[in-house]
């Protein structure tokens, strides 16, 4: 079988030829010979167990928020153990969210899901601790010495920390929603071409159906927060006038990347991640370098830069451009019938490569 045979059949060569022979030829627990799989309760019951456990770290969240509440007038050593309780019930069942579901990711060895943690770690506390950057700007010039982040009762810290908790559970919806159609997508498909052309619609419908769900989350729980932590001198039902664009950015991008990863494309993923991280480092870096003799320059680009969207939205702008390339990337990569074969989550099976099948054959 040669590239003529391919062509015969609209294929390049024969290793597009071999990936979507791979994508149609059954399983042994599928196809039109094998019988139906009728779902067991045990099945039914683990669905609905693991559906239920990305509900954990936002309602973990909220009653962190809670306990802060109840703690305020209460000594210190309450108010830190209530957060540092529930901040670390918080990342346990994030971590157990991460590790099964359609949000798991396959292979990349302990030193890879350190250096995921790190990025994500950095990119989280970013957005939590507020705007550090305008401190750093004006605050050698004014003595100021306490960024947005550590307003009073930490309320920003708390809305973000609530919002990022709580987006888990529309983000491994919507990824297992996107697997199961794209799965039924290739199964239907009379090629790669047609396959590609169903799939991108499809990926662009997931992340703008997830992108939707997060500005009611962000202003429910910034309602929310504000009923619980209310600042000096506002009333406690006062309506917030913006969604936290900085914290939908992080989301989106997080949310985009996981799903390459997911996926298969776990080194497109920590690249985007990675230059994320380096941009904010460098933002602050160039911020913190005005303090030093010699460095103005790097504070004056740094201060043009934020007089254009605002110290707090240098993040927004940072993530949402990275999450951008990362979705352009995405239409591309999540587009090939490799991305889809069964081993991904949403699917059984094993996945394998279907240029070692080609390698096999030759």
């Amino acid at each position: 079988m040669t590239d003529r045979t391919a062509a015969r059949f609209r294929h390049r060569d024969v290793f597009s030829l071999a990936e979507e022979l791979y994508a149609r030829v059954p399983r042994d627990d599928e196809g039109p010979g094998a019988p139906a799989a009728v779902p067991s309760r045990g099945r039914i019951g683990g669905r609905l167990a693991v559906g239920a456990l990305h509900l954990v770290p936002g309602a973990l969240g909220v009653a962190t928020v809670v306990g802060l509440a109840r703690a305020r007038g209460g000594a210190v050593g309450e108010r830190v153990a209530a957060g540092v309780g529930g901040g670390a019930l918080v990342m346990a069942a994030l971590w157990l969210c991460l590790a099964r579901g359609p949000l798991k990711v396959r292979g990349g060895g302990l030193a890879g899901r350190l250096a995921g943690v790190l990025r994500v770690g950095w990119l989280i506390a970013y957005a939590l601790c507020g705007d550090w950057l305008h401190w750093l700007l004006e605050g050698a010039r004014t003595g100021a010495w306490r960024p947005y982040g550590v307003a009073p009762a930490g309320r920003p810290v708390a809305e973000a920390a609530v919002v990022l908790a709580l987006a888990v559970a529309p983000a491994a919806w919507c990824a297992h929603w996107f697997a199961r159609r794209a799965r039924r997508r290739l199964v239907g498909s009379r090629g790669l071409a047609e396959f590609a052309a169903g799939v991108r619609p499809l990926l662009a419908g997931t992340v703008a159906l997830f992108l939707c769900s997060l500005p009611p989350l962000v202003l429910a729980v910034q309602l929310a927060v504000r009923f619980a932590l209310p600042l000096p001198g506002r009333p406690p039902g006062a309506v917030p006038t913006a969604v936290a664009s900085d914290v939908v950015a992080v989301c989106v991008l997080l949310f985009v990347a996981r799903l390459l990863a997911v996926h298969g494309f776990r080194r497109a993923a920590a690249t985007g991640t990675a230059m994320a991280c380096a941009a904010e480092a460098a933002v602050l870096g160039g911020a913190a370098a005005g303090r030093l003799p010699g460095g103005g320059a790097f504070a004056e680009a740094v201060a043009r830069a934020s007089a254009v969207c605002g110290p707090a939205g240098l993040p927004a702008a940072v993530c949402g451009v990275t999450a951008l390339a990362l979705l352009a990337y995405a239409f591309a990569a999540l587009s090939r019938a490799s991305a889809h074969t069964p081993g991904t989550p949403g699917t059984s099976g094993t996945r394998i490569s279907p240029l070692s099948i080609t390698t096999r054959s030759t």
